[in-house]
C-alpha cells in the first residue's frame, strides 16, 4: 500500500479573488464613509480642523485594503502536468 502525495490546495482563480476583492473593497468604502462622514458631525466648525480631518480620512482609507489588493494582485501559478 503506497501512500499518495498530498495535492497541493485548488488556489482560487486569479478572477474570482479579483471579484472578491472588488466586493470587498465597495463594501469597506461604503462603511468608511459612512463613518467618516459621521464621525465629521462631531468635529468643531474650524476650517483648519476640517482640513487635517479630510487630509487624514482622504489618505488613510488605503492603509487597511493595502493587504487586500496584494492577494488580489498575485498571478495565478502555472499549472505542472
Amino acid at each position: 500500500m503506497s501512500a499518495r502525495p498530498l495535492s497541493p490546495r485548488p488556489l482560487i482563480p486569479a478572477r474570482v479573488r479579483k471579484l472578491i476583492g472588488g466586493l470587498g473593497i465597495m463594501a469597506f468604502l461604503v462603511a468608511y464613509v459612512a463613518i467618516a462622514a459621521t464621525l465629521y458631525d462631531y468635529l468643531p466648525d474650524n476650517r483648519a480642523v476640517h482640513l487635517a480631518y479630510f487630509a487624514v480620512v482622504g489618505l488613510v482609507w488605503g492603509l487597511p485594503l493595502m493587504p487586500l489588493m496584494s492577494w488580489m494582485g498575485k498571478a495565478d501559478k502555472p499549472v505542472i502536468r
